[in-house]
């Protein structure tokens, strides 16, 4: 099955190097994209032209896909999902929630020259980043790209509920999946509490797992796309 590696704020698809090998081995085809605004030099871009790239590659498969979304992305994934619940097979969520209809996409820090720049590891100390050392947050922090305005405050529309029928997978790194059940329950993901089918993955990392256990979300990743 293709599955769609969408990353999270300021990365593009290199995000997935070490990821990328492994599902091929176990089988599938991975595909990382770059977005729009993220690795190609449009600093113009908005959330529309990140949906519409994502919806192109989703529509180029042979066949239903994964859409996998890592953090912020989660909700690009399930606005796939809602764009196109014929072909979205699953959607897996790495480490977030997908925003519901009417709320701005990722309004998280500041933003500067009409960007929201990465904010350092200021916001992140604790469970996000504890399994990153000090070489790693730098590679990281060098390549970080900044996040177009009109992304990050863009508004996610949603509008065909046949997206609730679309399996959901979320992958848990660094909260539990009790945690996110309490969450969900919560009313903290509107979304995923009318989703009819959500398994709830557990995985022992940081917020970027690509990066500090690709095998192991591989392994994760090739399993929820068994369908």
């Amino acid at each position: 099955m293709d599955i769609l590696l969408i990353a999270g704020l300021w990365l593009d698809g290199s995000a997935w190097d070490d990821v990328v090998p492994e599902l091929a081995a176990l089988g599938h085809r991975p595909v990382p994209l770059t977005l729009p605004g993220q690795g190609d030099g449009a600093a113009s871009a908005t959330l529309d032209d990140q949906l519409a790239a994502v919806l192109a590659a989703v529509d180029a498969a042979d066949g239903q896909v994964l859409v996998v979304g890592h953090s912020a992305a989660s909700s690009l994934a399930w606005l796939a999902a809602d764009a196109r619940p014929e072909k979205v097979a699953k959607v897996a969520l790495i480490g977030g929630f997908p925003a519901p209809d009417g709320r701005a996409y990722a309004p998280f820090f500041p933003i500067e020259d009409g960007a929201m720049p990465f904010p350092g590891w200021g916001p992140f100390e604790g469970p996000d980043a504890a399994d990153l050392d000090q070489e790693t947050r730098d590679r990281l922090a060098a390549a970080a790209l900044p996040v177009p305005e009109a992304v990050a405050t863009g508004v996610v529309r949603l509008t065909d509920e046949r997206r609730f029928d679309v399996p959901v997978v979320v992958v848990c790194p660094e909260f539990t999946p009790a945690q996110a059940k309490e969450w969900t329950a919560g009313g903290e993901s509107p979304e995923l509490a009318r989703a009819a089918h959500v398994e709830y993955v557990d995985i022992d990392s940081g917020h970027w797992p690509m990066t500090t256990r690709p095998r192991e979300l591989a392994r994760v990743l090739a399993e929820a796309a068994t369908v």
